[in-house]
């Protein structure tokens, strides 16, 4: 896609050489990629609704009805309600057909006409009506202040034919703005449209950059604004901070809806746990939950440990507690005997008699070896003592 505030020169769109950046600010919001561009489409069937890129990102289709060759990026003159408006081509051909199924738009007599190409002059004198949008933004809401409106004023968009200007604003209950319209067509001289949109949509005109580090999704592909609910982070395990969950728009983020439908497909097989898990050595509560590595920590109330389990672990101790029993913890159901220490002393003292009544064995047969070499009439008798052959020593 061409730059969209860019002239066309010998049939190229030029761009507004700006070195990669865009002097304007819009020529990367709700960009489209057209990925039948290369490819030999019939030119007599082709679809002869192109859509057209306005101010901030805003689109509405337009009726080729002169068979004019476009080419996308190229500025065009095109009906309005009063008068004429310039805008930009962003998509052609069967892409358009699709978009158009999608937002629901029909195809009737009720989309307008694409008038013709814009010449440099138009460009010129658009671009001079536009150095409005700015002071007449400031001073509207000047005017409201002192209407003391409870409105938010983000964007004015003037008309390229300098008839009609619309303002843009948010707000959370009816504001009736008759008497601000009044003043607002004095003042520019114009007719005056007021359009309320959504926090959302106002973040998607005024643009940003996100906590991802990248331009906001509603202000470059996000078109169609779905309910994000604060479930959506509870199943993802978030942490319910409202500042964190919040985006620049002060909803919650869109980004919260973006793997939802992958967490709720893993989540099915994880158990629901609604009290405790009981075991011998007490109640253990859950503590946090690894959804797709399917780990599920637990931890004692007088414990600062955490205890990871498996799914199948988990789903075991609950049927165990349904039925009236306690494992003996998280990890094992029953607890191994250990023997005690007097069982221990016990074999200790056995082996004890067993050696001593071994070396009693060995010393007997021992001394009967001995007594074996004696003479037969001294075997089995104590040995007597020796007598003096002089008699007995005398005193």
């Amino acid at each position: 896609m061409g730059c969209a505030c860019g002239t066309k020169i010998d049939g190229k769109v030029a761009g507004c050489n700006n070195n990669g950046a865009c002097s304007t600010g819009g020529c990367n919001k709700m960009n489209v990629f057209d990925w039948l561009s290369n490819m030999d489409m019939p030119v007599k069937d082709r679809f002869a609704v192109v859509e057209v890129r306005f101010k901030n990102g805003r689109k509405d289709f337009f009726r080729n009805t002169d068979a004019i060759s476009l080419t996308t990026g190229d500025p065009v003159i095109v009906e309005a309600a009063t008068g004429h408006h310039l805008g930009y081509v962003s998509l052609q051909g069967e892409l358009v057909r699709l978009q158009m199924q999608k937002k629901k738009v029909a195809n009737d007599d009720e989309i307008k006409k694409v008038y013709r190409i814009a010449s440099q002059k138009d460009i010129e004198k658009f671009e001079d009506i536009k150095k409005r949008d700015l002071p007449a933004l400031f001073r509207a809401r000047e005017i409201i202040r002192q209407l003391n409106l409870s409105m938010k004023l983000s964007d004015v968009e003037f008309q390229a034919d300098n008839t009609k200007a619309t303002f843009f604003y948010s707000a959370e209950d009816r504001v009736d703005f008759r008497e601000l319209i009044k003043l607002l067509a004095n003042e520019f001289k114009v007719r005056v449209e007021m359009r309320q949109i959504s926090l959302r949509q106002e973040a998607g005109r005024l643009g940003g950059i996100g906590v991802c580090g990248r331009e906001l999704c509603c202000s470059t592909w996000l078109s169609d604004f779905k309910n994000v609910a604060t479930s959506a982070a509870r199943y993802q395990n978030l942490s319910l901070n409202p500042s964190k969950l919040s985006g620049q728009c002060g909803r919650l983020k869109c980004c919260l809806n973006y793997e939802l439908e992958t967490y709720m497909e893993a989540l099915k097989d994880i158990p629901e746990i609604e009290s405790p898990l009981i075991t011998e050595q007490g109640e253990a509560r859950l503590q946090k939950t690894d959804i797709f590595r399917k780990i599920m920590w637990f931890g004692y109330k007088e414990d600062n440990n955490w205890y990871p389990l498996k799914i199948s672990r988990v789903n075991e101790i609950l049927e165990m507690n349904k039925a009236g029993k306690k494992p003996a913890s998280l990890e094992i159901d029953v607890e191994e005997v250990k023997e005690s220490a007097t069982k221990l002393n016990r074999d200790l003292e056995s082996l004890d008699k067993k050696f001593q009544d071994k070396n009693k064995n060995r010393k007997k047969k021992k001394n009967r070896n001995r007594n074996s070499n004696l003479p037969q009439n001294q075997q089995g008798k104590r040995p007597q003592p020796r007598q003096n052959p002089n008699g007995p020593k005398k005193q």
